[in-house]
């Protein structure tokens, strides 16, 4: 064998060599690379699966003791329960709920922020709040609905109209000399009352107030006249005679409250009902947003729940709403809906 023939095969079994080696080394490489990601990903995935490992909280964009916050503490309560972990309510309260509702907004997308959101704050404040901080769609993940119900007109124990007829003429002829109150521009109450008074064709005074215990307080004292609020909020004033309820928004009159009319039986249309749910911020894992509104679908169902809703005038949504999917369409109606009513009732009042 000549010399260049011996030199040219130790070059294929060098070639060879040197070939396998670096099927090696990217296999190698490959297989690094694989694990890597594992390790990396692996985090994300036992998050989500031990989620909560602490306490969540909740921020109720008002005040303690008005009707967002009521229904926030009785359903996270048992939510908490179900979870495992405590579900510990932060009051967040001013502009009419978007204060609180700007804070979930641009808080960590971790499922440990959640908001108690409202009509007022995802249906009224857009239209009624200028320069406001968050897009109640864009900038949420709604999670479902806590309670819904409707609106009472209630006033002070001693104001003069024996029913909601006499009341409406009495606002009629006095006008600005009453005094209505509300919770803040953009709040169930405010909306509520801004749909009444353009419904009847009449313009008291606005008062407001950083929330509806505020408001409720002073009309126990006798200090404004009148205001609009969901009945979870007023029943149990006015079943102790502090105050004087007129009529109900709703169809049919309440089981909690049968002696007061329908605004309809007063010649009033009238018609709406105020509903409150729970939202996380744009961002939220899937699994985390699953995982809550499996818990709170739960806590609906739980009867000591269902019992202390009913007794303050609350109902629950049916089973079929309470999917997160089913809320954020539902949310995304009634922005579309009372939008353009908001926008003519508000001119009018002012």
């Amino acid at each position: 064998m000549s010399l260049d023939m011996g030199v040219e095969r130790q070059g294929k079994r060098r070639d060879k060599r040197e070939s396998s080696a670096a099927r090696r080394s990217s296999r190698l490489r490959w297989v690094l690379c694989v694990a890597a990601s594992a390790v990396f990903a692996a985090p994300l995935s036992v998050n989500a699966q031990s989620y909560p490992s602490r306490p969540i909280t909740v921020v109720v964009p008002f005040p303690a003791g008005g009707p967002s916050d009521v229904v926030a503490r009785i359903v996270t309560e048992q939510m908490g329960k179900i979870l495992g972990q405590s579900m510990i309510i932060e009051n967040v309260g001013g502009a009419g709920g978007t204060i609180g509702s700007a804070h979930v907004a641009a808080a960590a997308a971790d499922g440990y922020t959640l908001l108690a959101g409202s009509m007022g704050s995802h249906v009224a404040a857009p239209v009624l709040t200028p320069n406001l901080k968050y897009d109640s769609e864009r900038d949420f993940i709604p999670i479902g609905f806590t309670a819904h119900a409707p609106a009472v007109i209630v006033a002070k124990k001693d104001f003069p109209a024996k029913d909601l007829r006499e009341f409406v003429a009495y606002l009629k002829n006095h006008g600005e000399a009453v005094k209505q109150a509300h919770g803040g521009i953009g709040s169930s109450s405010h909306m509520a009352c801004l749909l009444f008074t353009s419904a009847a064709g009449v313009q008291p005074s606005l008062v407001a107030y950083r929330g509806t215990s505020q408001a409720l307080n002073d009309l126990i004292g006798g200090h404004v006249d009148f205001f609009c609020e969901q009945a979870v909020s007023v029943a149990p004033q006015i079943e102790a005679g502090t105050i004087k309820a007129y009529g109900v928004s709703s169809s049919e009159r309440l089981a909690v409250l049968p002696d007061v009319p329908t605004a309809k039986e007063a010649g009033v249309d009238y018609r709406m009902s105020i509903w409150a749910g729970i939202f996380a911020p744009k961002g939220t894992p899937r699994e985390v947003i699953d995982k809550l509104a499996a818990a709170l679908d739960h806590a609906l169902d739980d009867p000591g729940v269902q019992v202390r809703l009913a007794d303050l005038g609350g109902s629950l949504p049916a089973k079929d709403e309470r999917t997160p999917a089913k809320f954020a369409s539902f949310v995304h109606a009634e922005i579309a809906r009372w939008s353009p009513l908001l926008k003519a009732a508000n001119g009018e009042a002012k």
